[in-house]
């Protein structure tokens, strides 16, 4: 997956004959000091390795944008350069033209500010009008069919600022890995489990998701050859486990099998060249190999390969547009609505055997592995539900907040989750086409998601508390 992003920045002002003569209202000197500000602002604060910009001052000596007949030289110069989306900058009223022809042209997302208007002056002039020109312009965007995000008219040091372009680059993030999302599924279906049932032509019709297949004798061809070859480094890799957890209930020989499947699920990717995983675990490995995937699946995440356990097409989906909204900077987890808390009606456990990335632990004391796989809750703290979910033709996007909170310990990888209305929850997901399994990560990304399915036709974005 690749969460690098380069945006365009289109700062626009409003296109009058008089412009370069024009005092007062709509002088063209306002909107470029409004530019300047705004375009250094951006580059201070969100430059990063992973985030570049490109701007328009090669286009003019303002390095505006307000002539139609300068969209196509904008269109070439942001596809020679291959920006991920695009960030129109209202500088005064703006041009609607022009803004709806650019967005139209280019079929990114379209992120849609202008900061708020600079207090009058002591005889009343105003310079710009900026928030008048951002309903324009919107509606020329609706008009063209154009999905776009927008962040309030606010001074541009706002936290709404930081925070809405911050949320825009994790949905274009999502936005560019999701098209062309390759998944790699290791072994069959469980066949106990009809509920992850999946339709790989609708996936791959409706949304380019490219889905390949390994089946068990080559896993096992290549486990065996890893377990011939590299046993220096399996009993290196174990001596580093055995620091990382406490009490560890399992043999050298299936830890050595473990550390084995690490090396066997890389080698998968990077063969497969898959974005994620989602494999066969406790029905096809315990017979091979006398132990399952989980601690291998934990480690794997936070070495940057997400492998969603139980054959899971749909999880692998949801781990990987959860994942791509931290831009790779947080493993999502893999944990399934199993019981109400006793003590807490609204309170659910949210667990999978072991494979929640061993970062996402509660600090204190190291874990556990229990019967090779690990046992730790996780850090408390706000985190983000989500479920990519298809049935009859139809796909949506379940995606919600919670909090975590205190519940009996138990086994496994876990959250004890609260909600606001879990009897409300329990009956979406019994009436609704989701299933048991969800992803979660840790961080507020509900809003992200929503915008996210602006931006893919056929998906539907449904919010958890409604």
């Amino acid at each position: 997956m690749n969460f690098n992003l380069k945006i365009g920045l289109i700062p626009g002002r409003r296109d009058l004959a008089n412009a370069r003569t024009r005092k007062g209202l709509f002088s063209y000197k306002y909107a470029v000091d409004v530019k300047n500000k705004a375009i250094k602002f951006i580059r201070e604060h969100f430059t990063d390795e992973k985030t570049e910009f490109v701007d328009l001052e090669w286009l003019n000596d303002e390095g505006l944008l307000f002539a139609d007949s300068d969209c196509d030289k904008v269109r070439d110069r942001f596809l020679e350069e291959k920006v991920d989306a695009i960030f129109i900058i209202n500088c005064n009223f703006g041009a609607e033209e022009t803004a709806g022809q650019i967005a139209k042209m280019m079929k990114l997302p379209v992120l849609l500010w202008g900061p708020q208007d600079e207090p009058f002056d002591p005889d009343g002039m105003r310079h710009t009008d900026i928030q008048c020109g951002l309903f324009a312009i919107s509606k020329q965007l609706q008009r063209l069919h154009v999905p776009f995000t927008y962040i309030e008219n606010c001074p541009i040091d706002a936290p709404e600022f930081s925070k809405g372009v911050e949320d825009f680059l994790s949905v274009v993030s999502m936005v560019r890995n999701f098209k062309d999302l390759r998944i790699t599924q290791v072994g069959t279906r469980l066949t106990p489990f009809k509920s992850v049932m999946s339709n790989e032509l609708e996936l791959t019709e409706k949304f380019g998701i490219n889905l390949n297949t390994v089946n068990m004798s080559v896993v096992n061809v290549k486990m065996n050859k890893i377990l011939d070859t590299r046993m220096d480094d399996l009993k290196a890799d174990v001596e580093r486990l055995r620091k990382m957890y406490d009490n560890i209930d399992e043999t050298e020989e299936n830890l050595i099998k473990v550390m084995a499947m690490v090396y066997l699920y890389k080698e998968i990717f990077e063969e497969s060249r898959a974005d994620v995983l989602t494999t066969e675990c406790w029905t096809a490995f315990p017979p091979l190999f006398g132990v399952s995937p989980c601690l291998a699946i934990s480690l794997l995440g936070d070495m940057g390969y997400i492998v969603t356990c139980e054959s899971d097409v749909h999880g692998a989906v949801t781990q990987a547009l959860l994942y791509a909204a931290s831009r790779g900077a947080v493993p999502p987890l893999f944990g399934e609505f199993t019981c109400r808390n006793p003590q807490d009606k609204n309170s659910e456990l949210l667990w999978h055997c072991g494979p929640f990335p061993y970062s996402s632990r509660k600090s204190g004391k190291n874990p556990d592995i229990v019967t090779g796989k690990p046992n730790f809750t996780v850090e408390d703290g706000r985190y983000t539900l989500s479920r990519f979910q298809g049935s009859e033709g139809k796909y949506t996007l379940l995606g919600g907040e919670f909090d975590t909170t205190e519940g009996p310990k138990t086994s496994g990888t876990y959250i004890w989750a609260k909600f606001d209305n879990l009897s409300a929850i329990e009956k979406k997901l019994i009436n609704g086409p989701y299933i048991h399994h969800m992803s979660e990560l840790r961080g507020y990304y509900g809003a992200v998601l929503e915008e996210f399915c602006k931006y893919i036709p056929g998906l539907e974005f449904d919010p958890l508390y409604k």
